[in-house]
C-alpha cells in the first residue's frame, strides 16, 4: 500500500491547468499501483494556512517548550501536522502556479511552515531521495528567446527547495501559455498552447506508470 501526498495551490478549481495535470498524474500513479493506494490531499489555495502560522511557528523555535505561549503551540503543531504529512508519504505532488512571475503566497507559507519543523531546517534527510512531481503552470511563455525569459521567479526556487534542501528525488511537468484561450492578445497562440497542454498530461500519464517502479522497488 502507498500513500501518496498531494499539494495544490492554485487559487482556480475551475480551468485550472496546474489541478488538471495533477489529476492526471494522481490517476496514472493510482491506476498503476497494484496495491491500494491512499492519497492524501491539502489544498492551500482553497483552504489557506493563516498569515501569521509560519512566524509564529518559526519565533517558537527559539523558545523552550515550557514557556511558549498559546499561539506558539498552536503554529508548533501546525507545523509538525503539514512535516507528518510529508514523512507519510510514498510519493509527493505539489501543484501551482506563476503568480505575478513568483511563488504563490499561499505555498510560499506553506514551504515555510514546514522548514520551521526541525524535521525540514536545512541540512535535514528526513525526506531525501523520495519521489517527488512539481506540477507548475505558466499563463504565458518564458522559455529561452522570449520576451520574459528570465521572468520566471518560481520555478528555480521550487527546484531549489524540493531538491538541494529536502531532497526530494523531483521531476518537473510544465504548462506554459495557459491562458491564451482567454486572452485576445494571445489567439495566435492557442495552437501551441493546445499541444503544449496535451503533452503534459502525457507526461503525466507517462511519470504516474514509472513512479510504480520506484514505489515497488523500495518497498
Amino acid at each position: 500500500m502507498s500513500t501518496i501526498f498531494r499539494l495544490d495551490s492554485s487559487i482556480r478549481t475551475e480551468g485550472s491547468v496546474s489541478r488538471a495535470v495533477a489529476d492526471t498524474l494522481e490517476a496514472s500513479i493510482v491506476e498503476a499501483e497494484d496495491a491500494d493506494t491512499t492519497v492524501v490531499r491539502r489544498d492551500v489555495g482553497m483552504n489557506p494556512l493563516a498569515n501569521d502560522v509560519w512566524a509564529t511557528s518559526a519565533f517558537a523555535g527559539f523558545v523552550a517548550e515550557e514557556d511558549r505561549t498559546d499561539a506558539q503551540v498552536a503554529a508548533k503543531a501546525v507545523a509538525a501536522e503539514l512535516a507528518d504529512e510529508l514523512v507519510a508519504a510514498d510519493a509527493i505532488v505539489v501543484a501551482t502556479s506563476l503568480y505575478n512571475f513568483g511563488v504563490s503566497q499561499h505555498l510560499k507559507t506553506w514551504i515555510d511552515t514546514v522548514i520551521s519543523d526541525p524535521r525540514f531546517a536545512p541540512g535535514t534527510e528526513t525526506v531525501k531521495g523520495k519521489p517527488a512531481f512539481l506540477v507548475i503552470a505558466r499563463g504565458g511563455g518564458y522559455a529561452e528567446g522570449t520576451p520574459r525569459e528570465g521572468w520566471d521567479h518560481a520555478t528555480a526556487y521550487l527546484r531549489r527547495i524540493f531538491e538541494d534542501v529536502w531532497g526530494l528525488d523531483l521531476d518537473v511537468i510544465e504548462t506554459e501559455l495557459t491562458l491564451a484561450e482567454v486572452t485576445p492578445q494571445m489567439a495566435e497562440l492557442r495552437d501551441l498552447a493546445r499541444q503544449q497542454l496535451a503533452e503534459s498530461h502525457e507526461v503525466a500519464r507517462t511519470s504516474g506508470r514509472s513512479v510504480t517502479l520506484k514505489l515497488r522497488s523500495a518497498a
